[in-house]
């Protein structure tokens, strides 16, 4: 049984509760009664209103069915369907015009554009990997990927051949980054070199000499006697760039957070990275080490001043959305508390240790408080959080909009009505982004009824993308986002696939997105080079210039019309799916790992979160319930595709195979869930089951 002490009529987990009083409160000088108090007014006022919008999202899902199955005979007519959704509240008029009034934006996500990262909140060595991943080393992302198309590295130790053809990228980048008065980077003898553009100089390092272009800054480090130095004529031992400059530090998908315990060492690890001392140690190659947070960066002007560069990515921290409940707080009626409204309080009260200043080296330089609202569905939801955050901020005596909100678009209710939702929380928005999984995952669940959908790789060429990606940008732009907000793209998934990475994700700040999401630091290395190719802020009035496409594509149900497909074809199909849920499952029930590089059904790894489930799930379901493939069907590619994956883990000591343990693995049984009961899950989500199925798997152990 759980521990508790009752706080204000809220039941608190006694682990929770000391964390708070003992570590959280103390600094902020706020008194730990008077703390409760507000936030018990604060929970009993907002949890009525979160279950009524979760009522209202079921009300419009049973409506939008009715309205599939009694028009299931003949195709989708847009002007009926979008003015049924507009009699149903589901499609909202437009606001009138507007412009977002941010104030106190960090540069990072204001005026910069490059590389984002989300890292799990739970695992503190990735925490502090991406963190400290605002500089990387060029060379070894050429060296040790694929992104370097040369002879692979011979050996355990430095290879030299392989080191020439680094060094020769390197200067490549160079010149075009850095161009010089006169001829190439190749042939320099020395950094000290002579620009086309001088005032891309800034200044020099206690390594070297520091540059900057399209907003980012290049460090061109000289020692003569390093390894790679001594190669080099100028003596040029690395280049290291400004990769990640944001982080979204994640509370939600990429983590298995179902308890007061999860809970409370996601938000100690929340406190570590905000408050800067926290550490992790680790063996690695039969060594123990120690991660901490790296150091700002200080570099000597032209004219004897010092500049202070900081040393670590801007952190914003992914709340969890509405639909969630935690039992690491009950409310006086035995309840627990909307996940959503924990987070919010307890993650803004550890930021603002960052806002008075008493931390190791700070993180918001503007004194605001950066959280991304997930799975938000249309502008009353937004203004709920805008809401919500209202009240944090009074009962934490922050100033009005000190918390700035992310807005995911990754729900279809807010794409086609984005404008509105960002009006709704016009005065502290700082982010939207676009995301192919859980977008995808709404929108087969949406559409359920409608009939059965494209082939999962088939919709991502489908009508509706393109428009979803291009009025993600427009809309923001026309709404002032520029200069203010971060507009992003979503997440490049094959971390050893950085050689086409860096051939396709160019194609992100192409769109006008200032970010992008990476899988690595490595990567965020090599996608920062796209950042210096494209001028992103000068591409934007070139983009806002083109019309915004309209509801009619983006409200096109990729339908699978008049396909029939060969059993061969469905097998595959459900195969494909099967593996990648299975391979995600069972890590996150039977381990509790929420984000990690799982093998897909070819055996090439991918960083998968809780996004994949929802989609795989919702597209198998979506099958089953139009009769392209049977229950057997779906069984038979489950056992065969556990198999498959028991076999891509069998170097995994920790690992529990679910082949042939069909009635005790909880892992293989929740999968089969995820399916078989995905109809009947609010708006396709896995939380739901996944949260029961790991404290069932707690339990047992």
């Amino acid at each position: 049984m759980t521990d508790r002490v009752e706080r204000s009529g809220l039941q608190v987990d006694a682990g929770l509760a000391k964390f708070v009083e003992e570590q959280v409160l103390p600094p902020i000088g706020q008194d730990a009664d008077a703390f409760w108090s507000g936030f018990a007014a604060l929970v009993n006022d907002f949890a009525p209103k979160n279950r009524a919008l979760l009522v209202k999202r079921d009300h419009l899902q049973t409506k939008i069915d009715s309205w599939h199955l009694e028009y299931s005979s003949k195709p989708i007519d847009q002007g009926e369907y979008q003015a049924f959704l507009k009699d149903i509240g589901y499609l909202v008029p437009e606001p009138d015009a507007f412009t977002i009034s941010t104030q106190n934006v960090d540069p990072e996500i204001a005026t910069m554009a490059g590389p984002q990262l989300v890292v799990p909140v739970l695992n503190a060595r990735f925490l502090l990997n991406a963190a400290n991943a605002r500089w990387g080393s060029l060379y070894d992302a050429y060296y040790g990927t694929d992104a370097l198309d040369a002879v692979p590295a011979q050996g355990k130790g430095y290879d030299p051949v392989r080191g020439a053809a680094v060094i020769a990228e390197g200067r490549k980048f160079l010149d075009q980054a850095l161009p010089l008065a006169s001829g190439s980077w190749a042939d320099v003898e020395s950094a000290e070199v002579t620009l086309a553009d001088p005032s891309q100089f800034v200044g020099t390092t206690e390594k070297g000499r520091l540059f900057k272009s399209n907003g980012l800054h290049i460090e061109v480090v000289v020692d003569p006697s390093s390894q790679v130095g001594s190669t080099d004529k100028a003596g040029i031992a690395d280049i290291i760039l400004e990769a990640a400059i944001t982080t979204i530090v994640d509370l939600e998908d990429s983590i298995a957070a179902v308890d007061a315990e999860d809970k409370t060492l996601a938000y100690g690890n929340w406190l570590g990275v905000i408050r800067g001392d926290l550490t992790d140690t680790f063996e690695k190659g039969g060594q123990t080490m120690t991660r901490a947070l790296a150091g700002d960066k200080t570099v000597t002007l032209a004219d004897g001043g010092k500049l202070g560069l900081p040393g670590r990515s801007l952190l914003f921290v992914r709340n969890v959305g509405h639909l969630m409940t935690n039992p690491a707080i009950l409310l006086a009626d035995g309840s627990e508390i909307p996940e959503g409204i924990m987070d919010a309080v307890i993650t803004s009260a550890i930021s603002t240790q960052d806002v008075k200043g008493l931390t190791k080296y700070g993180n918001s330089r503007e004194g605001s408080i950066y959280i991304v609202k997930p799975k938000m569905h249309g502008p009353e939801e937004c203004a709920f959080t805008n809401a919500l955050f209202d009240a944090v901020e009074d009962l934490l005596q922050l100033p009005r909009n000190t918390i700035k909100v992310g807005v995911m678009d990754e729900e279809r209710r807010t794409s086609a009505n984005l404008a509105a939702c960002i009006a709704a929380v016009k005065d502290r928005i700082v982010f939207i982004n676009t995301g192919f999984l859980d977008r995808t995952g709404d929108e087969i669940h949406t559409s359920m009824r409608a009939g059965p959908m494209m082939r999962k790789g088939d919709i991502k060429g489908s009508t509706w993308i393109a428009a979803y990606e291009k009025r993600n940008v427009a809309i923001g732009l026309q709404h002032g986002l520029s200069g203010k907000a971060q507009i992003g793209k979503g997440m490049w998934a094959a971390p050893d696939k950085m050689g086409d990475m860096m051939e396709q994700k160019i194609g992100h700040p192409r769109t006008g997105a200032n970010t992008a999401w990476v899988p690595s630091p490595t990567a965020a290395t090599l996608h920062a080079t796209h950042y210096h190719q494209v001028d992103v802020f000068g591409l934007r009035d070139e983009i806002a210039a083109e019309p915004v496409p309209g509801l009619d594509l983006l409200l096109t149900v990729p339908l699978a019309e008049g396909t029939n497909w060969s059993e061969a074809e469905v097998r595959e199909e459900l195969d494909n799916n099967a593996q990648g849920l299975l391979g995600y499952v069972v890590r996150w029930i039977d381990q509790g790992v929420g984000c990690s590089k799982v093998p897909d059904i070819n055996d090439v790894g991918l960083m998968e979160d809780r996004a994949t489930l929802r989609i795989s799930s919702q597209h198998m379901a979506n099958w089953l319930l139009h009769g392209v493939c049977t229950e057997d069907q779906v069984m038979d590619s489950l056992k065969r595709m556990a198999a498959k994956v028991d076999a891509q883990n069998e170097g995994d000591p920790l690992y529990e195979p679910m082949a042939g343990n069909w009635d005790t693995s909880f892992a293989f049984k929740a999968a089969c869930d995820l399916v078989f009961k995905g109809v009947e899950q609010p708006s396709g989500y896995t939380e739901p089951l996944l949260h029961a199925w790991r404290r069932k798997k707690k339990a047992s152990a």
